[in-house]
């Protein structure tokens, strides 16, 4: 038989349980303690390490950057990327191409080796005054973004080639690691015969739009698939497809997807090759490969 409460005890009971709850905050979605990254090459997995094995492995180190996601410079706890990528796949990751890194969301951005060698980047895992390790991005309607497990930062205050590259190259929510040592982007290829604009569009597209997007299932896994079984050519106008990737929010209200950033040279021109390489690649949709 249940207990009666007056009506009054009831409405304190309420009130209390709100002011705990405000007063004892619920807990992010993982503890950074807890985590643990994959690393993978010839795909296969190679190595998972918590962040303590991390630790044993490199010394963390306070590191200041310009954040472009906030447009704001701020300091982070991490650890230096090359010591890391050297004790878990030995010297050999020099040689490979890229560096693919998947996060939580589904972004998967692939980064040259060459970057890692010509400057320092590093694995963030916390801010240095302890605040929560989240940030609002500027980018994609200043959505709030838990930034853990790890965010990959670069020593860029003093570097004009990275601030002027702007932040795909910086992926949070990262965990996983994995060498590429070949690119078999045939799917997403555009076909033979395209044209030099087309041919332009399809690397920047590699450059700026893969990390979240597929074709034919090929990229990242954050946002929609843009040409099977339907290309985005085919059901927006070309107007406003201009306007979707140089800003999102000016067809969408809300959106969190980021437009090309405006300090890349030739702004306009690279929007018309990435529509010439859509177009392109509408005249080969491939089903993207099953995955269970």
């Amino acid at each position: 038989m249940g207990i009666s409460l007056p009506r009054t005890l009831q409405y304190l009971l309420v009130m209390f349980s709100g002011i705990l709850a405000g007063a004892f905050p619920l807990a992010p979605a993982f503890a950074q303690n807890d985590i643990n990254i994959e690393f993978r090459g010839a795909g296969e997995s190679i190595k998972v390490l918590s962040l303590d094995e991390l630790r044993a492995i490199t010394p963390a180190v306070s590191l200041k950057v310009f954040e472009i996601h906030e447009n704001v410079e701020r300091t982070y706890r991490a650890f230096p990327a090359r010591p890391v990528l050297d004790y878990v796949f030995g010297k050999d990751w020099k040689k490979v191409r890229e560096i693919v890194f998947t996060s939580i969301d589904g972004y998967r951005p692939s980064i040259p080796v060459a970057k890692f060698l010509a400057h320092d980047a590093y694995l963030a895992f916390a801010y240095e005054d302890g605040t929560p390790f989240t940030l609002t991005n500027t980018l994609q309607n200043n959505e709030t973004v838990q930034l853990g497990p790890l965010y990959l930062v670069w020593d860029n205050i003093d570097s004009k080639a990275l601030l002027a590259a702007g932040a795909s190259d910086m992926s949070y929510q990262i965990k996983r690691v994995a060498l590429e040592s070949t690119s078999d982007l045939s799917n997403m290829s555009p076909p033979s015969g395209s044209s030099a604009e087309a041919q332009s569009g399809f690397m920047h597209f590699r450059k700026h739009c893969m990390a979240c997007h597929t074709i034919n299932g090929e990229g990242g896994g954050k946002a929609p698939e843009l040409n099977y079984p339907a290309s985005v050519v085919e059901y927006i106008k070309p107007e406003y497809l201009k306007r979707w990737i140089e800003n999102p929010i000016s067809i969408r209200y809300n959106t969190t997807m980021p437009g090309l950033a405006k300090e890349i040279p030739n702004r306009r021109k690279i929007t018309e090759e990435l529509i010439a390489y859509l177009k392109a690649i509408s005249s080969s949709k491939r089903a993207p490969p099953e995955t269970n």
